[in-house]
């Protein structure tokens, strides 16, 4: 699960534990941010929105090499702090403006890249649920969350788009262009997955193409790992899941607790 709070040394204040839920609010011009707040944006964060926080500070959405973060001003406007800030129950207060703030926006542009790329369909094209994933060849964890899909994907209800991208071995991208140039792309993964084997055709130039393009869309996004699994929700709103993902966080990306 991604981690809203990498390790970045605080200007000079440790965050205390609070209270309270978080609400987003609009972003004011960089020229009105606060001194302390400026000084992250020069240490490399990128400032997304504002948000209130409990205890009198002030929250602010941000990111840094593609990964979420939140920063805090205390109430004197003099000092920020870069962490998590949790309440009594051990909740991440940032945890909804940051999807608010970055992920969401984020992730649904993404979708929409996604969605222009070559990817390969497997499950019905009539299915209601539609799941994207960045898939590499020589992923161990691609292959579980290919098997653990398949009972949605056999009843129909979804249909998943596989990426292929080469990031993890020298011969990932040879592999993944080898099963785009199948005669049955489709058919290539699963029997893939099922048996590592691969198709006996090669991979093309134009196969090769497609695989460096969702390549260069995945690290466009500062994805470093796969799979990358996206998902929309009922609200239609876009999230994203790391890794092959634990029993619930399927159900969920699926949309039912069974197919």
């Amino acid at each position: 699960m991604q981690d809203h709070a990498p390790r970045m040394m605080p200007l000079r204040l440790a965050l205390p534990l609070a209270a309270g839920i978080a609400l987003a609010t609009s972003l004011p011009a960089a020229a009105d941010w606060p001194t302390p707040i400026q000084t992250l944006e020069r240490q490399g964060l990128t400032i997304h929105g504002e948000f209130d926080a409990p205890g009198g500070l002030k929250g602010y959405a941000a990111s840094i090499r593609g990964q979420s973060v939140a920063a805090y001003l205390t109430p004197d406007g003099d000092h920020a702090v870069v962490g998590t800030l949790i309440d009594a129950q051990g909740r991440d207060v940032s945890a909804g403006p940051l999807e608010q703030l970055v992920d969401g926006p984020k992730n649904a542009e993404l979708w929409k890249a996604m969605a222009e790329q070559h990817w390969v369909r497997e499950g019905d094209t009539d299915a209601s649920r539609v799941v994207y994933t960045f898939s590499d060849p020589n992923c161990p964890y691609c292959r579980k969350f290919w098997q653990d899909a398949q009972p949605w994907v056999e009843s129909g209800d979804v249909q998943i788009r596989h990426l292929m991208v080469g990031i993890l071995k020298a011969d990932s991208p040879e592999k993944a262009a080898a099963i785009l140039a199948a005669d049955d792309p489709s058919a290539a993964i699963a029997e893939h997955y099922r048996t590592d084997a691969m198709p006996d055709s090669e991979g093309t130039d134009q196969s090769e193409r497609w695989v460096a393009d969702n390549t260069q869309v995945m690290r466009d996004a500062q994805l470093h790992a796969t799979p990358v699994i996206f998902y929309q929700d009922d609200d239609g709103a876009v999230h994203k899941v790391m890794g092959a993902p634990a029993p619930d966080k399927l159900r969920t990306i699926m949309g039912s607790d069974s197919p």
